[in-house]
């Protein structure tokens, strides 16, 4: 009988856990919907002025139009387009009257790294952001080729001599480049998986318990007979 209840109290704490990590991962999920969600309205707000001072922290996908020139000199950033292949980001410097930022102007297949691209005054609408794409195992870049593997801002701005600031157009620069807007998609969201992975887990444990406690009762109950 204290073996019973000792794998009793043992089934109904772990059960306790996993079932609160599952419930735990589920109100994690609804907090990252509103956060995606908050994203999503700000990326789709309208746009406006680049402000005087930018903040990584406050203004991350800042929608903001800008005017000026779009300079010649191009940095070519290896990207993988899904049902496309295998292609380039273009990252350009341009200057308005005060300053000079980074437009990413958008994809170009690897066919056309080296086509001529419309250059001069035009008009810019974006979103700023700073992706976090550089990490241990990023190569560096092949300034032979002209191949980057990751939108390093800093070092391109070093690069192209201009603002470490960088606007992702979601306006076409180009017939030949096609924009690649910034998105919530690239953003991880796996609580609904950990959620139902830890549910599972606690399906698991609570038919285990039910089978030990029936293993340990049934020596007994075959004992009184």
């Amino acid at each position: 009988m204290r073996r019973i209840l000792f794998l009793l109290i043992f089934g109904i704490a772990g059960l306790a856990i996993l079932l609160s990590l599952g419930f735990w991962q589920m109100q994690r999920l609804t907090w990252k919907q509103g956060v995606l969600s908050e994203i999503d309205t700000r990326i789709a707000s309208a746009p406006v002025a680049l402000p005087d001072r930018v903040s990584p922290e406050d203004d991350k996908y800042l929608p903001v139009t800008i005017s000026g020139e779009m300079e010649p000199g191009e940095i070519h950033v290896l990207v993988s387009v899904k049902l496309v292949g295998a292609g380039y980001r273009v990252i350009q410097r341009f200057s308005t009257e005060d300053r000079t930022i980074l437009v990413d102007r958008g994809f170009v297949p690897a066919t056309a790294k080296q086509a001529e691209r419309q250059v001069g005054q035009m008009e810019v609408t974006g979103n700023l952001h700073w992706p976090d794409e550089v990490d241990g195992y990023t190569p560096e870049p092949d300034m032979d080729s002209n191949i980057w593997f990751a939108r390093d801002v800093p070092n391109l701005a070093a690069a192209l001599g201009a603002e470490p600031l960088l606007l992702i157009a979601r306006t076409q620069t180009d017939p030949g480049v096609t924009p690649l807007p910034v998105d919530t998609a690239g953003i991880p969201n796996d609580h609904l998986q950990y959620a139902i992975t830890w549910f599972g887990l606690a399906l698991v444990w609570a038919a285990m318990t039910g089978y030990f406690l029936w293993r340990n009762r049934a020596p007994s109950e075959s004992e009184e007979q």
